[in-house]
Protein backbone atom coordinates (compact mmCIF):
# COMPACT_ATOMS: atom_id res chain seq x y z
CA UNK A 1 0.00 0.00 0.00
CA UNK A 2 2.05 2.58 -1.14
CA UNK A 3 0.16 5.64 -3.15
CA UNK A 4 -2.75 7.42 -2.23
CA UNK A 5 -4.14 10.70 -3.70
CA UNK A 6 -7.08 13.27 -1.75
CA UNK A 7 -9.04 13.80 -5.07
CA UNK A 8 -8.94 10.42 -4.50
CA UNK A 9 -8.33 8.95 -7.65
CA UNK A 10 -5.45 10.10 -8.89
CA UNK A 11 -2.78 8.03 -7.54
CA UNK A 12 -4.80 4.70 -6.79
CA UNK A 13 -3.09 2.78 -9.48
CA UNK A 14 0.82 4.19 -9.07
CA UNK A 15 1.82 0.76 -7.82
CA UNK A 16 -0.10 -1.77 -9.28
CA UNK A 17 2.86 -3.23 -11.48
CA UNK A 18 4.79 -3.87 -8.07
CA UNK A 19 1.76 -5.47 -6.43
CA UNK A 20 1.04 -9.05 -6.09
CA UNK A 21 -2.62 -9.96 -7.01
CA UNK A 22 -5.23 -10.90 -4.92
CA UNK A 23 -9.09 -10.86 -4.14
CA UNK A 24 -10.47 -8.01 -2.26
CA UNK A 25 -12.48 -8.76 1.12
CA UNK A 26 -15.77 -8.49 -0.64
CA UNK A 27 -15.59 -10.40 -3.44
CA UNK A 28 -16.80 -13.29 -3.94
CA UNK A 29 -16.07 -15.54 -7.35
CA UNK A 30 -13.93 -12.76 -8.90
CA UNK A 31 -9.88 -13.39 -9.27
CA UNK A 32 -8.12 -10.75 -7.23
CA UNK A 33 -4.68 -11.10 -7.34
CA UNK A 34 -3.70 -7.50 -7.96
CA UNK A 35 -3.74 -6.89 -4.16
CA UNK A 36 -0.65 -5.69 -1.95
CA UNK A 37 -0.95 -7.33 1.35
CA UNK A 38 0.92 -6.40 3.97
CA UNK A 39 2.52 -8.00 7.68
CA UNK A 40 -1.17 -8.80 9.17
CA UNK A 41 -2.91 -9.82 5.18
CA UNK A 42 -3.89 -6.36 4.45
CA UNK A 43 -4.99 -6.48 0.92
CA UNK A 44 -5.09 -3.43 -1.02
CA UNK A 45 -7.35 -1.95 -4.43
CA UNK A 46 -4.55 -0.61 -6.21
CA UNK A 47 -3.77 1.64 -3.64
CA UNK A 48 -6.49 1.23 -0.80
CA UNK A 49 -6.71 -0.85 1.41
CA UNK A 50 -9.64 -3.31 1.99
CA UNK A 51 -9.45 -5.74 4.63
CA UNK A 52 -7.27 -8.46 6.39
CA UNK A 53 -7.58 -12.03 4.55
CA UNK A 54 -9.38 -14.17 6.83
CA UNK A 55 -10.39 -11.19 9.07
CA UNK A 56 -13.41 -10.54 10.46
CA UNK A 57 -14.34 -8.35 7.68
CA UNK A 58 -13.50 -10.98 4.50
CA UNK A 59 -15.40 -13.83 3.19
CA UNK A 60 -13.32 -17.26 2.04
CA UNK A 61 -11.01 -16.07 -0.70
CA UNK A 62 -11.49 -18.67 -4.15
CA UNK A 63 -8.88 -19.88 -5.60
CA UNK A 64 -6.22 -16.97 -6.77
CA UNK A 65 -6.92 -17.64 -10.40
CA UNK A 66 -10.50 -17.96 -10.39
CA UNK A 67 -11.91 -15.77 -13.28
CA UNK A 68 -15.65 -14.87 -13.74
CA UNK A 69 -16.53 -16.10 -17.30
CA UNK A 70 -16.82 -13.42 -20.06
CA UNK A 71 -18.21 -13.83 -23.77
CA UNK A 72 -15.56 -14.24 -26.23
CA UNK A 73 -14.39 -11.50 -27.23
CA UNK A 74 -15.74 -8.65 -24.55
CA UNK A 75 -12.71 -8.71 -22.38
CA UNK A 76 -11.21 -5.99 -24.15
CA UNK A 77 -13.91 -3.85 -24.60
CA UNK A 78 -15.01 -4.60 -21.17
CA UNK A 79 -11.70 -2.99 -19.91
CA UNK A 80 -12.13 -0.22 -22.08
CA UNK A 81 -15.40 0.90 -20.94
CA UNK A 82 -14.04 0.55 -16.83
CA UNK A 83 -11.11 2.60 -17.50
CA UNK A 84 -13.60 5.13 -19.19
CA UNK A 85 -15.78 5.42 -16.62
CA UNK A 86 -12.62 5.57 -14.24
CA UNK A 87 -11.31 8.21 -16.37
CA UNK A 88 -14.82 10.61 -16.54
CA UNK A 89 -14.45 9.98 -12.37
CA UNK A 90 -11.21 11.60 -12.37
CA UNK A 91 -11.75 13.96 -14.44
CA UNK A 92 -14.69 15.41 -13.19
CA UNK A 93 -12.97 15.85 -9.70
CA UNK A 94 -11.09 19.08 -11.53
CA UNK A 95 -12.97 20.05 -14.41
CA UNK A 96 -15.17 21.94 -12.44
CA UNK A 97 -12.68 23.89 -10.27
CA UNK A 98 -11.27 26.12 -14.06
CA UNK A 99 -15.22 26.81 -14.28
CA UNK A 100 -15.70 28.29 -10.43
CA UNK A 101 -15.14 32.43 -11.46
CA UNK A 102 -17.74 31.99 -14.63
CA UNK A 103 -20.47 29.52 -12.17
CA UNK A 104 -19.59 32.25 -9.46
CA UNK A 105 -20.25 34.90 -11.99
CA UNK A 106 -23.20 33.52 -13.70
CA UNK A 107 -24.93 32.16 -10.71
CA UNK A 108 -24.64 34.82 -8.14
CA UNK A 109 -22.68 33.09 -5.81
CA UNK A 110 -20.67 34.46 -3.07
CA UNK A 111 -17.62 34.17 -2.70
CA UNK A 112 -18.19 32.12 0.37
CA UNK A 113 -21.16 30.10 -1.33
CA UNK A 114 -18.94 29.15 -3.94
CA UNK A 115 -16.90 26.50 -2.15
CA UNK A 116 -20.33 24.51 -2.22
CA UNK A 117 -19.91 23.17 -5.12
CA UNK A 118 -16.67 22.32 -4.73
CA UNK A 119 -17.88 21.05 -1.46
CA UNK A 120 -21.24 18.96 -1.76
CA UNK A 121 -19.43 16.35 -4.55
CA UNK A 122 -16.71 15.75 -1.31
CA UNK A 123 -19.21 15.33 1.45
CA UNK A 124 -22.02 13.07 -0.47
CA UNK A 125 -18.61 11.16 -1.99
CA UNK A 126 -16.52 11.23 1.07
CA UNK A 127 -19.46 10.23 3.86
CA UNK A 128 -20.79 7.69 1.36
CA UNK A 129 -17.93 5.79 0.43
CA UNK A 130 -18.30 4.31 4.06
CA UNK A 131 -20.89 2.14 2.99
CA UNK A 132 -21.08 2.17 -0.93
CA UNK A 133 -18.18 -1.29 -0.97
CA UNK A 134 -20.81 -2.95 1.25
CA UNK A 135 -23.36 -2.09 -1.33
CA UNK A 136 -22.03 -3.07 -4.21
CA UNK A 137 -20.95 -6.86 -2.92
CA UNK A 138 -24.63 -7.03 -1.59
CA UNK A 139 -25.96 -5.63 -4.89
CA UNK A 140 -23.27 -6.74 -6.80
CA UNK A 141 -20.44 -4.47 -8.63
CA UNK A 142 -21.74 -4.35 -11.55
CA UNK A 143 -25.54 -3.32 -10.68
CA UNK A 144 -23.84 -1.01 -8.25
CA UNK A 145 -21.68 0.34 -11.45
CA UNK A 146 -24.38 0.92 -13.53
CA UNK A 147 -27.03 2.21 -10.34
CA UNK A 148 -23.61 4.45 -9.77
CA UNK A 149 -23.21 5.72 -13.43
CA UNK A 150 -27.23 6.58 -13.80
CA UNK A 151 -27.31 8.93 -10.61
CA UNK A 152 -24.43 10.49 -11.92
CA UNK A 153 -25.37 10.98 -15.20
CA UNK A 154 -28.73 12.12 -14.11
CA UNK A 155 -27.06 14.93 -11.65
CA UNK A 156 -24.25 15.83 -14.50
CA UNK A 157 -27.24 16.82 -16.54
CA UNK A 158 -29.27 18.50 -13.97
CA UNK A 159 -26.10 20.50 -12.81
CA UNK A 160 -25.64 21.73 -16.84
CA UNK A 161 -29.52 23.18 -16.86
CA UNK A 162 -29.18 24.82 -13.01
CA UNK A 163 -30.42 28.11 -13.19
CA UNK A 164 -29.56 29.30 -9.37
CA UNK A 165 -26.90 28.34 -6.79
CA UNK A 166 -28.65 26.01 -4.65
CA UNK A 167 -30.06 23.57 -8.11
CA UNK A 168 -26.00 23.50 -9.04
CA UNK A 169 -25.33 22.79 -5.50
CA UNK A 170 -27.85 19.90 -5.18
CA UNK A 171 -26.67 18.07 -8.40
CA UNK A 172 -23.01 17.72 -7.65
CA UNK A 173 -24.08 16.59 -4.33
CA UNK A 174 -25.90 13.70 -6.25
CA UNK A 175 -23.10 13.41 -8.37
CA UNK A 176 -21.04 12.75 -5.37
CA UNK A 177 -23.79 9.68 -4.36
CA UNK A 178 -23.55 8.50 -8.21
CA UNK A 179 -19.77 8.24 -7.62
CA UNK A 180 -19.84 7.16 -4.21
CA UNK A 181 -21.72 4.40 -5.59
CA UNK A 182 -19.92 3.47 -8.56
CA UNK A 183 -15.91 3.97 -8.03
CA UNK A 184 -15.36 0.60 -5.72
CA UNK A 185 -16.94 -1.49 -8.46
CA UNK A 186 -14.77 0.13 -10.88
CA UNK A 187 -11.31 -1.88 -9.95
CA UNK A 188 -13.57 -4.99 -8.77
CA UNK A 189 -15.05 -5.79 -12.14
CA UNK A 190 -11.81 -4.86 -13.88
CA UNK A 191 -9.66 -7.75 -11.59
CA UNK A 192 -12.85 -10.05 -12.02
CA UNK A 193 -12.71 -10.34 -15.95
CA UNK A 194 -9.41 -10.11 -16.48
CA UNK A 195 -6.69 -13.51 -16.28
CA UNK A 196 -3.43 -13.11 -14.05
CA UNK A 197 -0.36 -12.26 -15.98
CA UNK A 198 -0.08 -10.22 -19.47
CA UNK A 199 -3.84 -9.43 -20.34
CA UNK A 200 -4.23 -7.73 -16.76
CA UNK A 201 -0.99 -6.10 -16.62
CA UNK A 202 -2.76 -4.62 -20.18
CA UNK A 203 -5.32 -4.26 -18.34
CA UNK A 204 -3.50 -2.25 -15.42
CA UNK A 205 -2.20 -0.16 -17.86
CA UNK A 206 -5.05 1.25 -19.43
CA UNK A 207 -5.73 1.84 -16.18
CA UNK A 208 -3.08 3.61 -14.70
CA UNK A 209 -2.90 5.94 -18.00
CA UNK A 210 -6.19 7.08 -17.11
CA UNK A 211 -5.74 7.86 -13.79
CA UNK A 212 -2.23 9.71 -13.85
CA UNK A 213 -3.63 11.42 -16.79
CA UNK A 214 -7.40 12.40 -15.87
CA UNK A 215 -6.59 15.22 -13.61
CA UNK A 216 -4.51 17.35 -16.40
CA UNK A 217 -7.04 16.36 -18.98
CA UNK A 218 -9.54 17.56 -16.43
CA UNK A 219 -7.90 20.82 -15.98
CA UNK A 220 -7.37 21.82 -19.68
CA UNK A 221 -10.81 20.01 -20.70
CA UNK A 222 -12.62 22.67 -18.04
CA UNK A 223 -10.42 25.44 -19.37
CA UNK A 224 -11.35 24.81 -22.85
CA UNK A 225 -15.30 24.00 -22.25
CA UNK A 226 -15.81 26.78 -19.95
CA UNK A 227 -14.14 29.43 -22.59
CA UNK A 228 -15.55 28.19 -25.67
CA UNK A 229 -19.40 26.59 -24.68
CA UNK A 230 -19.86 28.19 -21.07
CA UNK A 231 -19.35 26.89 -17.57
CA UNK A 232 -22.61 24.56 -18.20
CA UNK A 233 -19.98 22.44 -20.25
CA UNK A 234 -17.85 20.77 -17.51
CA UNK A 235 -21.53 19.48 -16.57
CA UNK A 236 -22.75 18.05 -20.02
CA UNK A 237 -19.83 16.77 -20.74
CA UNK A 238 -20.36 14.00 -18.49
CA UNK A 239 -23.46 12.77 -20.47
CA UNK A 240 -22.26 11.29 -23.21
CA UNK A 241 -19.64 9.43 -22.02
CA UNK A 242 -21.70 8.37 -18.99
CA UNK A 243 -24.44 6.84 -21.60
CA UNK A 244 -21.65 5.07 -23.44
CA UNK A 245 -20.60 3.69 -19.85
CA UNK A 246 -24.15 2.56 -19.16
CA UNK A 247 -24.13 0.82 -22.95
CA UNK A 248 -21.18 -0.66 -22.86
CA UNK A 249 -21.21 -2.08 -19.05
CA UNK A 250 -24.75 -4.12 -20.09
CA UNK A 251 -23.62 -5.23 -23.05
CA UNK A 252 -19.46 -6.66 -22.21
CA UNK A 253 -19.65 -7.20 -18.44
CA UNK A 254 -21.05 -10.07 -16.16
CA UNK A 255 -22.28 -9.35 -12.78
CA UNK A 256 -19.93 -11.22 -9.96
CA UNK A 257 -21.21 -13.27 -6.83
CA UNK A 258 -23.48 -11.20 -4.12
CA UNK A 259 -23.03 -11.83 -0.31
CA UNK A 260 -24.96 -10.75 2.14
CA UNK A 261 -22.96 -8.01 5.07
CA UNK A 262 -24.18 -5.51 7.42
CA UNK A 263 -24.37 -1.73 7.22
CA UNK A 264 -23.58 0.57 9.63
CA UNK A 265 -26.66 3.33 8.23
CA UNK A 266 -26.81 5.16 11.03
CA UNK A 267 -22.94 5.75 11.75
CA UNK A 268 -22.67 6.69 7.85
CA UNK A 269 -25.97 8.84 7.94
CA UNK A 270 -24.94 10.59 11.27
CA UNK A 271 -21.19 11.33 10.12
CA UNK A 272 -22.48 13.02 6.91
CA UNK A 273 -25.13 15.29 9.13
CA UNK A 274 -22.31 15.97 11.28
CA UNK A 275 -19.90 17.17 8.34
CA UNK A 276 -22.67 18.93 5.76
CA UNK A 277 -23.86 21.03 9.48
CA UNK A 278 -20.00 21.91 10.26
CA UNK A 279 -19.20 23.09 6.54
CA UNK A 280 -22.66 24.92 6.72
CA UNK A 281 -21.62 26.48 9.86
CA UNK A 282 -18.53 27.98 8.75
CA UNK A 283 -19.76 28.93 4.98
CA UNK A 284 -22.65 30.78 6.36
CA UNK A 285 -20.48 32.13 9.19
CA UNK A 286 -18.51 34.12 6.14
CA UNK A 287 -21.69 35.60 5.22
CA UNK A 288 -23.93 35.85 8.19
CA UNK A 289 -20.84 36.22 11.13
CA UNK A 290 -20.36 33.84 13.93
CA UNK A 291 -23.25 35.07 16.44
CA UNK A 292 -26.03 34.13 13.60
CA UNK A 293 -28.47 32.16 15.11
CA UNK A 294 -28.37 29.87 11.52
CA UNK A 295 -24.58 29.83 12.42
CA UNK A 296 -24.94 28.73 15.94
CA UNK A 297 -27.62 26.41 15.30
CA UNK A 298 -25.55 24.66 12.62
CA UNK A 299 -22.95 23.81 15.24
CA UNK A 300 -25.47 22.66 17.30
CA UNK A 301 -26.88 20.17 15.08
CA UNK A 302 -23.38 19.36 14.34
CA UNK A 303 -22.40 18.54 17.76
CA UNK A 304 -25.72 16.59 18.15
CA UNK A 305 -25.05 14.53 15.08
CA UNK A 306 -21.33 13.82 16.65
CA UNK A 307 -22.76 12.48 19.85
CA UNK A 308 -25.54 10.28 17.75
CA UNK A 309 -22.20 8.84 16.00
CA UNK A 310 -20.57 7.94 19.01
CA UNK A 311 -23.70 6.23 20.37
CA UNK A 312 -24.32 4.50 17.25
CA UNK A 313 -20.15 3.10 16.44
CA UNK A 314 -20.58 2.05 20.14
CA UNK A 315 -23.14 -0.50 19.76
CA UNK A 316 -22.56 -1.67 15.87
CA UNK A 317 -20.68 -4.72 15.16
CA UNK A 318 -18.92 -3.66 12.07
CA UNK A 319 -19.16 0.33 12.34
CA UNK A 320 -18.13 2.65 9.37
CA UNK A 321 -15.70 4.69 12.00
CA UNK A 322 -14.95 2.41 14.57
CA UNK A 323 -13.90 4.72 17.82
CA UNK A 324 -10.81 2.38 18.66
CA UNK A 325 -9.08 4.25 16.01
CA UNK A 326 -9.70 7.47 18.35
CA UNK A 327 -8.10 5.68 21.58
CA UNK A 328 -4.71 6.20 21.03
CA UNK A 329 -2.57 9.02 19.08
CA UNK A 330 -0.74 6.49 17.80
CA UNK A 331 -3.33 5.50 15.59
CA UNK A 332 -5.61 8.71 15.83
CA UNK A 333 -2.43 10.70 14.61
CA UNK A 334 -1.60 9.54 11.54
CA UNK A 335 -5.40 9.32 10.32
CA UNK A 336 -6.00 13.10 11.69
CA UNK A 337 -3.00 13.69 9.30
CA UNK A 338 -5.50 11.99 6.57
CA UNK A 339 -8.19 14.35 7.15
CA UNK A 340 -6.15 17.78 7.75
CA UNK A 341 -3.65 17.52 4.49
CA UNK A 342 -6.22 17.11 1.82
CA UNK A 343 -8.05 20.36 2.83
CA UNK A 344 -4.70 22.67 1.54
CA UNK A 345 -4.61 20.51 -1.49
CA UNK A 346 -8.32 21.51 -2.23
CA UNK A 347 -7.58 24.96 -0.99
CA UNK A 348 -4.78 25.36 -2.93
CA UNK A 349 -6.27 24.62 -5.95
CA UNK A 350 -9.71 26.51 -5.16
CA UNK A 351 -8.08 29.54 -4.33
CA UNK A 352 -5.17 29.33 -7.40
CA UNK A 353 -8.06 29.49 -9.39
CA UNK A 354 -9.78 32.47 -8.23
CA UNK A 355 -6.00 34.17 -8.18
CA UNK A 356 -5.61 33.57 -11.80
CA UNK A 357 -8.44 34.50 -13.01
CA UNK A 358 -9.84 37.36 -10.76
CA UNK A 359 -6.88 39.07 -9.99
CA UNK A 360 -4.27 38.00 -12.68
CA UNK A 361 -6.46 38.37 -15.43
CA UNK A 362 -5.98 34.67 -16.89
CA UNK A 363 -8.93 33.04 -19.47
CA UNK A 364 -9.91 29.38 -18.30
CA UNK A 365 -7.65 28.06 -20.89
CA UNK A 366 -4.62 29.84 -19.16
CA UNK A 367 -5.96 28.98 -15.73
CA UNK A 368 -5.81 24.76 -16.54
CA UNK A 369 -2.43 25.02 -18.01
CA UNK A 370 -0.94 26.86 -15.11
CA UNK A 371 -1.95 24.15 -13.12
CA UNK A 372 -1.30 21.26 -15.01
CA UNK A 373 1.97 21.51 -13.44
CA UNK A 374 0.29 20.48 -10.41
CA UNK A 375 -0.35 16.95 -11.81
CA UNK A 376 2.95 16.40 -13.59
CA UNK A 377 4.63 16.93 -10.10
CA UNK A 378 2.85 14.62 -8.26
CA UNK A 379 2.86 11.81 -10.67
CA UNK A 380 6.30 12.35 -10.86
CA UNK A 381 6.95 11.90 -7.51
CA UNK A 382 4.05 9.23 -6.72
CA UNK A 383 5.93 7.26 -9.55
CA UNK A 384 9.22 7.31 -7.90
CA UNK A 385 7.72 6.96 -4.12
CA UNK A 386 7.74 3.40 -4.35
CA UNK A 387 11.56 2.77 -5.08
CA UNK A 388 12.10 5.25 -2.29
CA UNK A 389 10.68 3.38 0.41
CA UNK A 390 12.07 0.12 1.09
CA UNK A 391 15.56 2.22 1.69
CA UNK A 392 14.29 5.41 3.31
CA UNK A 393 10.91 4.54 4.73
CA UNK A 394 7.48 6.25 5.67
CA UNK A 395 8.31 7.94 8.05
CA UNK A 396 10.96 10.26 6.37
CA UNK A 397 9.60 10.29 2.90
CA UNK A 398 5.85 11.47 4.12
CA UNK A 399 7.45 14.11 6.33
CA UNK A 400 9.55 15.38 3.14
CA UNK A 401 6.30 15.25 0.97
CA UNK A 402 4.23 17.44 3.70
CA UNK A 403 7.29 19.69 3.82
CA UNK A 404 6.73 20.14 0.29
CA UNK A 405 3.10 20.68 0.42
CA UNK A 406 3.68 23.93 2.93
CA UNK A 407 6.43 25.12 1.26
CA UNK A 408 4.45 24.92 -2.14
CA UNK A 409 1.24 26.55 -0.83
CA UNK A 410 3.38 29.06 1.88
CA UNK A 411 5.34 30.11 -2.11
CA UNK A 412 1.97 30.78 -3.81
CA UNK A 413 0.94 32.38 -0.78
CA UNK A 414 3.40 34.83 -1.58
CA UNK A 415 2.84 35.60 -5.02
CA UNK A 416 -0.97 36.19 -4.16
CA UNK A 417 0.44 38.86 -2.04
CA UNK A 418 2.29 40.29 -4.72
CA UNK A 419 0.09 39.44 -7.70
CA UNK A 420 -1.42 41.83 -10.37
CA UNK A 421 -2.26 41.45 -13.74
CA UNK A 422 0.93 41.71 -14.95
CA UNK A 423 2.24 38.93 -13.28
CA UNK A 424 3.90 36.19 -15.34
CA UNK A 425 2.24 32.72 -15.64
CA UNK A 426 5.61 31.50 -14.05
CA UNK A 427 5.27 32.76 -10.62
CA UNK A 428 2.27 30.27 -10.71
CA UNK A 429 4.00 27.33 -12.51
CA UNK A 430 6.62 26.84 -10.09
CA UNK A 431 4.84 26.54 -6.25
CA UNK A 432 2.18 24.36 -8.54
CA UNK A 433 5.15 22.14 -9.51
CA UNK A 434 6.40 22.29 -5.80
CA UNK A 435 2.77 21.53 -4.54
CA UNK A 436 2.55 18.46 -6.58
CA UNK A 437 5.74 16.77 -6.01
CA UNK A 438 4.97 16.91 -1.92
CA UNK A 439 1.81 15.63 -2.60
CA UNK A 440 3.34 12.51 -4.74
CA UNK A 441 5.42 12.06 -2.25
CA UNK A 442 3.01 12.24 1.31
CA UNK A 443 0.06 9.95 0.54
CA UNK A 444 1.55 6.87 0.09
CA UNK A 445 3.51 6.78 3.32
CA UNK A 446 0.70 7.87 4.97
CA UNK A 447 -1.80 5.26 4.19
CA UNK A 448 0.99 3.02 4.83
CA UNK A 449 1.44 4.34 8.28
CA UNK A 450 -2.17 4.50 8.93
CA UNK A 451 -2.73 0.85 8.01
CA UNK A 452 0.03 -0.19 9.68
CA UNK A 453 -1.06 1.20 13.02
CA UNK A 454 -4.64 0.63 12.72
CA UNK A 455 -6.00 -1.80 15.25
CA UNK A 456 -5.59 -5.38 13.80
CA UNK A 457 -9.37 -6.07 13.79
CA UNK A 458 -10.20 -3.34 11.88
CA UNK A 459 -8.24 -3.24 8.99
CA UNK A 460 -11.16 -3.14 6.45
CA UNK A 461 -12.76 -0.08 7.99
CA UNK A 462 -9.39 1.61 7.97
CA UNK A 463 -9.64 1.36 4.35
CA UNK A 464 -12.66 2.98 4.02
CA UNK A 465 -12.29 5.73 6.54
CA UNK A 466 -8.73 6.83 5.02
CA UNK A 467 -10.42 7.38 1.44
CA UNK A 468 -13.35 8.62 2.85
CA UNK A 469 -11.90 11.28 5.54
CA UNK A 470 -9.75 12.36 2.20
CA UNK A 471 -13.03 14.25 0.85
CA UNK A 472 -14.49 14.85 3.86
CA UNK A 473 -11.05 16.70 5.46
CA UNK A 474 -11.43 18.72 2.16
CA UNK A 475 -14.93 19.63 2.15
CA UNK A 476 -14.44 20.67 5.56
CA UNK A 477 -10.81 22.48 5.22
CA UNK A 478 -12.16 24.50 2.43
CA UNK A 479 -15.21 25.57 4.62
CA UNK A 480 -12.94 26.99 6.64
CA UNK A 481 -11.12 28.93 4.32
CA UNK A 482 -13.57 30.75 2.82
CA UNK A 483 -14.76 31.98 6.19
CA UNK A 484 -10.83 33.26 6.45
CA UNK A 485 -11.03 34.93 2.94
CA UNK A 486 -14.50 36.60 4.42
CA UNK A 487 -12.81 37.91 7.34
CA UNK A 488 -9.36 39.19 5.93
CA UNK A 489 -10.77 41.29 2.95
CA UNK A 490 -12.25 38.79 0.28
CA UNK A 491 -10.67 38.48 -3.12
CA UNK A 492 -9.19 41.61 -3.34
CA UNK A 493 -7.23 41.84 -0.43
CA UNK A 494 -7.44 38.85 1.55
CA UNK A 495 -6.36 36.08 -0.72
CA UNK A 496 -2.43 36.23 0.26
CA UNK A 497 -3.38 35.34 4.12
CA UNK A 498 -5.82 32.58 2.82
CA UNK A 499 -2.92 30.88 1.07
CA UNK A 500 -1.11 31.03 4.41
CA UNK A 501 -3.85 29.66 6.27
CA UNK A 502 -4.35 27.19 3.85
CA UNK A 503 -0.70 25.87 4.49
CA UNK A 504 -1.35 25.71 8.26
CA UNK A 505 -3.41 22.50 7.08
CA UNK A 506 -0.64 20.28 5.76
CA UNK A 507 1.70 21.82 9.07
CA UNK A 508 -0.44 20.29 11.48
CA UNK A 509 -0.92 17.16 9.25
CA UNK A 510 3.02 17.44 9.29
CA UNK A 511 3.07 17.66 13.51
CA UNK A 512 0.87 14.94 13.55
CA UNK A 513 2.57 12.57 11.01
CA UNK A 514 6.24 13.63 11.88
CA UNK A 515 5.40 12.87 16.16
CA UNK A 516 2.73 9.76 15.91
CA UNK A 517 4.31 7.50 12.86
CA UNK A 518 6.46 5.09 13.12
CA UNK A 519 8.77 3.57 10.50
CA UNK A 520 7.30 0.24 9.53
CA UNK A 521 9.87 -2.24 9.97
CA UNK A 522 12.01 -3.91 7.04
CA UNK A 523 10.33 -7.32 7.65
CA UNK A 524 6.65 -5.73 7.43
CA UNK A 525 7.41 -4.24 3.95
CA UNK A 526 8.54 -7.01 2.72
CA UNK A 527 5.43 -8.52 2.75
CA UNK A 528 4.31 -5.32 1.02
Amino acid sequence: MRSLHPCPYLATAARIFACRFRRPDHVTGAPMRAMTQDRRGVMTRGNLPTAPAGGPDTAPAPPADAMVSVRRGSVTPAVVILVLTQLMFVVDTSIVNVALPDIGRDLDFSSAGLSWVVTAYALTFGGLILLSGKVGSMIGPRRALVLGVTVFVIASIAGGLAGSAGLLVAARALQGVGAAVAAPSVMVLLMGITAPGPQRSRAMAMFVLAVGAGAAVGLLAGGVLTQTLGWQWVMFVNAPIGVLVLLGTLRNLPELERRRTSLDIGGATASILAMVALVFAFTSAADHGWASPLVLAAFAVALAALAALVACERRHPHPVMPLAFFSSMRSAGPLLSMLVVPAGQVGFLFFTTLLTQKVLGFTPIQTGLALVPFTVGLIATNQLTPRLLPRLGERAIGITGLSGLVLGITWMALVAADAGPGTSIVTVLLPSILLGAGAGATFAPVTAVIMHQAPSEHIGAAASLNQGLQQLGGGMGLAVLTSVLAATGGLDHGLGTTLLATAAFPLAGLILFGVWARRIPAADNAHA
